[in-house]
């Protein structure tokens, strides 16, 4: 995979987990419990998509930039995209749109529920 960084990048975020939803081969990255990026694996186990969360509007707006970001792959093509493990997407923008996807599944908590997340992380540290 050309974005070797990703799993270093992700976790170093507040209150984010990590599994391996071994029924889809998917390494999820969740933050309190949802799911706000993937690393889909093929057969050979190794990486095909990485799947992210983005506003509708902007997801879009991507797809026709890029040919290596597609509507999510297996997941609501609205709000979810795609973006090749091996594609020409610059790193800069993938981390872009992997911390747009981290702070709008963050967002979609109470401001209890987001204070608790990320006051965790602190205490964790």
């Amino acid at each position: 995979m050309k974005y070797s960084w990703i799993d270093e990048f992700l976790l170093a975020k507040a209150g984010v987990t990590k599994d391996l939803q071994a029924e889809w081969n998917w390494i999820r990255y969740q933050i309190g419990g949802k799911m706000f990026a993937a690393v889909c694996l093929n057969e050979e186990n190794k990486p095909k998509y990485i799947t992210l969360k983005l506003e509708p509007t902007e997801g879009e707006f991507l797809r026709q930039q890029y040919a290596d970001i597609i509507p999510g792959y297996y997941m609501n093509k609205l709000h979810w995209n795609s973006v090749e493990a091996d594609g020409e997407v610059p790193d800069d923008l993938l981390k872009d749109m992997l911390e747009k996807s981290y702070k709008l599944v963050l967002s979609g908590f109470s401001k209890k529920k987001q204070k608790e997340i990320l006051e965790s992380e602190c205490i964790e540290r």
